[in-house]
């Protein structure tokens, strides 16, 4: 029985179709009818018809809501889809690259510098050895002619002020067969006591400036001559030793040969 009602409505709701002109003739024909006509207002006369214009299009509205709630009632809106929060890439900082270079310290030099004697280029001198003081310079050498059988040490001295004592000493070590042969010097002889003789395991040349004599300033040589063991002889243990005085004080230097 009730299938059968809701069947009949909703035919009945198919085919109804309101007329709203003709509604509103009927309203307009209404209002205007002599007999319901009162004296009011422009605002309230206008009052009337727009609610009646309103209930008419309330009433259309309702009669197409039932006529759609018999067919079957008004369908739900579809629930809008979840949005899905794409999530933000995640960045993760590159780290600066570290450097990778250091500064390395120099290497340390094995060969200790050799000292140098303030204000000098030249190395120091070496201990035992005292080629110059005062006005006074020297050094020793071997002579160039010195063969495996004879030898000659040559002394150079050179002073920037004249001389009025001098003795100079070179001592040949005995290294073996050592015999004295001559000796000269490049100042007159007869301004010279020479000696040689045997001291200490040494032939020892001795030359000593006469009293009354002076030496001048400039360069001089003195040289001693010896036979020895054949062989190269080694001079490592010769040496000579200068005493000098002049105006300016007494002076005396010492070393080697080379």
């Amino acid at each position: 029985m009730n299938d059968e009602i809701g069947r009949r409505l909703r035919e009945a709701a198919e085919a109804h179709e309101p007329n709203r002109a003709r509604i509103l003739a009927r309203v307009e024909r209404g209002v205007a009818d002599p007999t319901v006509r009162h004296r009011t207002s422009s605002i309230a006369r206008s009052w009337p018809q727009a609610a009646i214009v309103g209930v008419i299009t309330a009433a259309t509205l309702a009669t197409g809501g039932l006529a759609v709630a018999a067919i079957g009632g008004v369908p739900s809106l579809p629930a809008a889809a979840p949005s899905s929060a794409v999530p933000s890439p995640t960045v993760t900082p590159t780290p600066s690259p570290r450097s990778t270079s250091a500064t390395r310290p120099a290497p340390a030099s094995t060969r200790p510098a050799p000292s140098t004697s303030p204000g000098s280029s030249r190395p120091t001198t070496p201990a035992g050895t005292r080629i110059q003081n005062g006005p006074l310079w020297s050094q020793g050498s071997m002579d160039a002619h010195s063969s495996i059988y004879w030898g000659q040490n040559n002394l150079v001295i050179k002073t920037t002020e004249p001389l009025t004592s001098l003795t100079v000493e070179l001592r040949i070590a005995q290294t073996g067969d050592v015999r004295k042969t001559g000796n000269w010097q490049t100042l007159p002889n007869d301004e010279f006591t020479v000696t040689v003789e045997e001291s200490a395991g040494a032939l020892l040349y001795r030359w000593t400036l006469k009293p009354g004599r002076t030496v001048p300033a400039g360069q001089h040589q003195f040289a001693a001559q010896y036979n020895h063991a054949t062989g190269v002889r080694k001079i490592k243990r010769d040496r000579y030793r200068v005493h000098a005085q002049s105006s300016v004080g007494s002076s005396e230097v010492w070393g080697g040969f080379d």
